[in-house]
């Protein structure tokens, strides 16, 4: 008997009837040649923020897939999706902020705090059996603050000082409402906190400083948090990220964009010339303004560029694609309707509000096949 059966069993509402499929079919396990796997995008997830539980290698010729909080107990269902009919059935832990694709993938938005925990994926072939149970843990952290906002007496947030700096000067990453209770906290080049982007740590308790993977020796960490950037070059010009962690374990991150002029610089590197830049103009918006963000330096033999919500470049982020060969534009799924391209590669954003806020990428794909890809960050405050 198959799940589609089951679940339309007269006296039973859908979720019971994969309750008794489920236990027909708990022993019955078959293994699967290629292992499923599942991925958190983004990997570090705040509340507020959406998140994709991405599925990789799901087997082929299935009946069916069950998300569960938790293991997979029934009664900690999230959902299911029935392949032979596209039918969605929401679960008892199914809390209206998931939705379930075809690939396996199981989207939540607006996650919170109690989000976190384990995730398990069955997955059914059509013979009745269980091919395959995954897991994976989502963590979510306390709300990400961004920096350039309409600061709070507690904000987290950084200043570039000065806010633009001429290669071959300093430059003091100057940290603002450093929690109390710190534990220890993180400096990371670029938007995304991975270890072999660490610049430098410093832990409280030991009141000592260490270099991480991407410290070049320019940089000097002091305890308040503040880095010193010394004889800049413009390969340190982009983002960098503050991770704090506090005694009772709680995250919060903040973000800089660094400006290093080349144009007040005393030699030329003939590289500069060609570097892909991104502009937010205003760089603070009132909800209700227009933002452009403004792409320098786009390379002569691009073939397409694509825009993105966020610092992921996976297609359910993309806001829009434009094709020089056909001179069109694909719509992506992060698309809210009050966006508009132009063959340039700016973006134009109009009647913004502060779920807008954040960071934006911009990846070209040139005749080489070879990719480029920079990011920008804008921030929207209410009026």
């Amino acid at each position: 008997m198959g799940v589609s059966s089951l679940l339309l069993c007269k006296g039973r509402n859908p979720w019971q009837g994969l309750l008794l499929s489920a236990l027909l079919l708990i022993c019955c396990h078959s293994p699967t040649n290629a292992e499923v796997t599942i991925e958190s995008v983004p990997l570090n997830v705040f509340e507020g923020d959406n998140v994709l539980l991405q599925v990789r290698n799901l087997p082929e010729n299935l009946l069916a897939f069950v998300w569960f909080k938790g293991v997979t107990n029934m009664k900690r269902g999230i959902a299911l999706y029935e392949l032979n009919t596209n039918l969605r059935v929401p679960g008892p832990l199914h809390s209206g902020r998931e939705t379930l694709y075809r690939n396996g993938s199981l989207w939540i938005s607006n996650v919170t705090h109690e989000d976190t925990g384990l995730y398990s994926l069955r997955t059914i072939n059509k013979n009745g059996r269980t091919v395959s149970i995954t897991t994976i843990h989502l963590h979510v952290y306390i709300s990400p603050v961004f920096c350039g906002g309409p600061p709070t007496s507690a904000q987290l947030t950084i200043e570039s000082v000065p806010p633009s700096v001429a290669e071959g000067g300093s430059v003091l990453l100057l940290v603002h409402n450093l929690p109390e209770n710190l534990r220890a906290l993180f400096w990371h080049r670029g938007v995304i906190v991975l270890n072999n982007l660490e610049v430098a740590r410093h832990i409280v308790a030991k009141n000592s400083s260490v270099p991480g993977p991407a410290h070049s020796g320019r940089e000097t960490l002091y305890s308040n948090g503040s880095l010193l950037l010394h004889n800049v070059t413009w390969k340190d010009t982009g983002f960098y990220t503050l991770r704090t962690l506090s005694r009772d374990l709680k995250v919060e991150l903040a973000h800089v964009q660094l400006h290093v002029d080349t144009s007040l610089s005393t030699c030329c590197n003939p590289l500069t010339s060609a570097q892909l830049i991104l502009e937010s103009v205003p760089r603070h918006a009132a909800e209700g303004q227009r933002v452009l963000l403004l792409v320098h330096n786009l390379p002569d033999d691009w073939r397409t560029f694509s825009w993105y919500k966020g610092v992921y470049d996976i297609q359910i982020f993309r806001i829009a694609e434009y094709s020089r060969a056909t001179n069109s534009i694909t719509r992506g799924h992060a698309r809210s309707g009050r966006e508009t391209l132009y063959p340039n590669g700016s973006l134009l954003l109009r009647n913004v509000t502060e779920t807008d806020s954040g960071l934006y990428t911009f990846q070209v794909l040139k005749k080489d096949l070879k990719i480029e890809t920079a990011h920008v960050q804008i921030h929207v405050y209410s009026k």
